[in-house]
């Protein structure tokens, strides 16, 4: 697990740098069944790109494994606590020379959660640098509170409709979180991060897993489910999601489905999210 002086580096920055949690084995498991699963040649209808992107440990066991790793549990663990939850994650795939970015934005203003606990483990399946787009954090920048976004609809913007922090960005502060393959990051819900284009001939792919520990709650009218990845769930807040047993079988595409539907459903009652999908 980390260190105490980590925990505070956390507690007081709203992040941690990258460490090598995966084996070079795993990461190019994980990365080949990233890329057939959630690839491009994957298509859906008019969206921008697949749903398999949006929770894909509900539809392939490599994302579950994934999700459920010792090493990275371990880490968030010592953030959080040990009853954790999986709420969401997202496949943060940018193809070489591309233009896409995400805008300056906290995650907690898309999930409708309390209190304010969720922590997103960053997982690097190629290596994540300024040329490619990494992700770039404000320290300290946690300690705000949620903050107001608006709308800045852009094709390139990664974002549904490019949400950006109303908030004037001192980008001088930014601290860019370049990863290894295998490495993993850590940042707090709150924490104000963006990334930039990919400006290489290399495809830059990262996964994004949001922890909770099972006392949050979301705050909305809508039923969510999450999936208890470590320890017990006393709360009974969410529906506990079943684990895949094969890639995108018939169990799995109905859970995927329910899981995702619900969530946007969910998100038309946020303002930062309603009419994202």
């Amino acid at each position: 697990m980390l260190s105490a002086a980590e925990i505070t580096r956390y507690n007081t920055e709203g992040y941690l740098p990258g460490r090598p949690l995966l084996t070079a084995e795993e990461t190019a498991y994980y990365r080949d069944g990233c890329e057939r699963g959630c690839g491009p040649m994957k298509k859906d209808g008019n969206r921008r790109q697949s749903t398999t992107r949006v929770k894909p440990y509900l539809l392939f066991p490599w994302a579950a494994a994934l999700v459920r790793h010792s090493r990275i549990l371990d880490c968030v663990e010592a953030l959080i606590g040990p009853d954790l939850m999986v709420f969401h994650t997202t496949v943060w795939l940018k193809e070489p020379y591309s233009e896409t970015f995400v805008p300056w934005h906290q995650d907690a203003t898309y999930f409708g959660l309390a209190p304010f606990e969720h922590v997103t483990a960053w997982v690097a399946l190629t290596d994540s640098t300024p040329e490619n787009g990494c992700v770039q954090i404000i320290p300290q920048s946690h300690t705000t509170g949620q903050r107001p976004h608006f709308d800045q609809p852009d094709p390139k913007a990664m974002l549904s409709r490019g949400q950006t922090l109303a908030d004037s960005i001192d980008e001088s502060r930014a601290v860019g979180l370049e990863l290894r393959a295998g490495e993993v990051s850590f940042h707090h819900t709150l924490a104000f991060h963006r990334s930039g284009v990919n400006r290489t001939g290399e495809r830059r792919i990262g996964i994004g897993v949001s922890y909770i520990p099972t006392r949050v709650q979301h705050v909305g009218a809508t039923r969510l489910s999450a999936t208890l990845v470590r320890g017990t769930d006393t709360y009974g807040h969410f529906d506990h999601e079943p684990a895949p047993m094969a890639d995108e079988d018939d169990a799995a595409l109905r859970a995927h489905a329910d899981s995702v539907g619900r969530f946007w459903k969910a998100s038309e009652s946020i303002p930062a999210m309603a009419m994202a999908h």
